[in-house]
């Protein structure tokens, strides 16, 4: 006897003369491909989709770098270009007044005004940096300190694109022009460090920071001190690792076969109840005819 390995197919194949087409049948094979069709875009927009996880640590993330670089942008659009300048403090005895490196200042508001950005390096140390009229050659008489801040970053700027819950850049769009005109700016900062790993494992320390403010009319025993914008930030030891994640091939394909099984299967038992409840319905019509 010769063995036929067709004797192991599960899939037996009805003949097409001995099955039926109905209008019913049609509709719901019609709404279960599209229903599959959608599910399936969905699951494949959800693979393709980097999910971010975040852990805290107790840890310094740059361990190579004793530097935290800084940018920041801001407008005084009361104070001219030629009074500001940009002051750095910390607690390892760094004290530089009128920092020029990287700094460039535009005039705004016809010359009466000002916007400065800086690019700078802090140590690992509690301390500040703060805009004044300290370094300038003479002081205006009435200086004004009534600002609106741009960006004040710490660490690398975050990439574009990166769906990221965190606190980069709460001061942005921060607008004190309202504010009295001889009041010094206090902003004591608190600085997270930072780590955002990609899916490729790449590095990114994007610092993020919380603030408070307070604003004050300073005086002393000369009378009233010069106003101020003051940054006074010290560093948490806690620190925010975010990673990018993507779930792995084999269980996105366990979802799609699970969709299409699982529509089908459904779709089988509808159409065969609804298919023999018409026969039933059928069968009763025609007694009540006889």
């Amino acid at each position: 006897m010769q063995f036929d390995i067709r004797r192991f197919d599960i899939y037996r194949k009805v003949p097409k003369d001995l099955t039926q087409p109905t209008l019913t049948g049609a509709c719901i094979s019609i709404f279960s491909v599209l229903f599959i069709l959608f599910l399936f875009l969905s699951e494949l927009s959800l693979f393709i989709t980097h999910d971010v996880v975040s852990e805290l640590t107790v840890e310094d993330p740059v361990k190579h770098s004793e530097k935290i670089p800084v940018f920041i942008n801001l407008t005084l659009p009361n104070l001219n270009c030629k009074y500001l300048g940009l002051d750095i403090q910390d607690d390892m005895g760094r004290h530089e007044v009128g920092f020029q490196d990287n700094t460039q200042k535009f005039e705004v508001n016809g010359g009466s005004g000002c916007r400065m950005e800086s690019h700078f390096l802090i140590n690992k140390v509690p301390g500040n940096f703060h805009v004044s009229t300290h370094s300038a050659e003479s002081q205006p008489d009435n200086p004004d300190m009534t600002h609106i801040i741009h960006k004040v970053r710490f660490g690398m700027d975050l990439q574009e694109g990166k769906d990221v819950s965190g606190s980069f850049n709460p001061l942005e769009g921060l607008d004190k022009t309202k504010s009295q005109a001889i009041a010094t700016h206090d902003y004591i900062v608190k600085i997270v460090p930072s780590v955002y790993e990609d899916s490729r494992g790449n590095l990114r320390y994007p610092y993020q920071y919380t603030f408070s403010y307070r604003d004050v009319v300073q005086y002393g025993h000369g009378g009233r001190m010069m106003p101020a914008i003051w940054f006074r930030y010290d560093l948490s030891p806690i620190t925010v690792r975010y990673k990018e994640k993507r779930k792995p091939f084999y269980t996105f394909l366990t979802t799609v076969c699970a969709i299409v099984g699982g529509t089908f299967t459904v779709a089988g038992i509808l159409d065969s109840c609804i298919f023999t409840a018409a026969e039933v319905f059928r069968k009763l019509e025609i007694g009540k005819l006889s």
